[in-house]
């Protein structure tokens, strides 16, 4: 029996109940699924294998999507089986939003709004941190014989620029997401919901918006409006923050897909990605900017 049939099973109100189990597409870690119950649509996801080696904390997952969820930013948990490291969530009537459709006008301040929502909430279970999270997989990597994108080891004196320029004048940390791809922004037409905490924690608020501007690719203005939309104003400060956090949203899960694409059994070019993620990093490393964002960053 597999997992999902065996979580089904579990739920004692759905077994006098017509279910039906359908495998919903997408999902890059895990095999998502919606059962619906008498009518009633919920949502389960199954882990991947060796998903753990990713360094996804499924205790931490649970604690902190239940939190996300008492602010309001994030699907009520119905049920949890922690032997199978499952929960059953309510599902959520709404679109699932893509690159493009978060880049139309408007998009960015709504997606700020959303985060601000979730950073307001209880603190998360445990920390997340780009740059030591960086260095595990790192060691990963390397315990494994992973292969890792060319120039990836000779440029991580750079990574210790950016983490020492940012540390001058460190943020307080907030309950974040951390992986703010376009397919975990859920529109139903009245708010963005923020689904999918496997990488959750307390961190830097512009870990958050330079990561998620980075998913999307935003342009300057799209990046100033993010940032004028959660703080108030986008002063030089703050957007080389979010620039330099854009640098370790590559740095850090370009690494994480090519450990994927030696673990994962899902369909998917991970080492493409990876390609493709290392170079938009190298490209801001040497842009002209990236001396000006390290100064901005350490200013007041």
């Amino acid at each position: 029996m597999s997992v999902i049939e065996k979580v089904v099973e579990q739920v004692e109100e759905w077994r006098n109940g017509d279910v039906e189990i359908q495998h919903l597409s997408g999902g890059l870690t895990n095999t998502n699924y919606k059962v619906t119950v008498d009518g009633t649509p919920f949502f389960i996801r199954v882990p991947g294998e060796g998903t753990e080696l990713l360094a996804i904390d499924r205790h931490n997952e649970y604690h902190n999507s239940k939190a996300a969820a008492n602010v309001g930013v994030a699907p009520e948990i119905i049920r949890h089986f922690p032997e199978h490291s499952v929960m059953v969530l309510k599902f959520l009537d709404g679109k699932t939003m893509s690159k493009d459709l978060l880049n139309q006008s408007g998009m960015p301040t709504r997606m700020a709004q959303s985060i601000k929502q979730l950073h307001s909430g209880e603190r998360f279970l445990t920390d997340f941190n780009m740059f030591r999270l960086t260095e595990y997989y790192l060691r990963l990597c390397k315990e494994r014989d992973i292969k890792t994108p060319d120039g990836y080891l000779e440029r991580l004196h750079t990574v210790t620029q950016i983490e020492k320029a940012m540390s001058v004048k460190p943020l307080a940390t907030v309950p974040c997401n951390n992986d703010l791809l376009a397919e975990n922004y859920i529109d139903d037409g009245k708010q963005l919901w923020l689904i999918d905490y496997e990488y959750s924690g307390n961190n830097d608020p512009t870990f958050e918006l330079g990561n998620t501007c980075q998913e999307m690719q935003f342009n300057d203005e799209q990046i100033a409006e993010v940032c004028t939309a959660y703080f108030g104003s986008a002063t030089p400060a703050l957007i080389a923050r979010m620039k330099l956090n854009m640098i370790m949203s590559d740095v850090g899960w370009g690494l994480w897909a090519a450990i994927q694409e030696n673990i994962s059994t899902i369909d998917f070019d991970f080492w493409g990605w990876a390609i493709e993620r290392w170079g938009r990093a190298v490209e801001k490393m040497d842009s002209a900017e990236f001396p000006v964002w390290l100064k901005d960053v350490q200013a007041s």
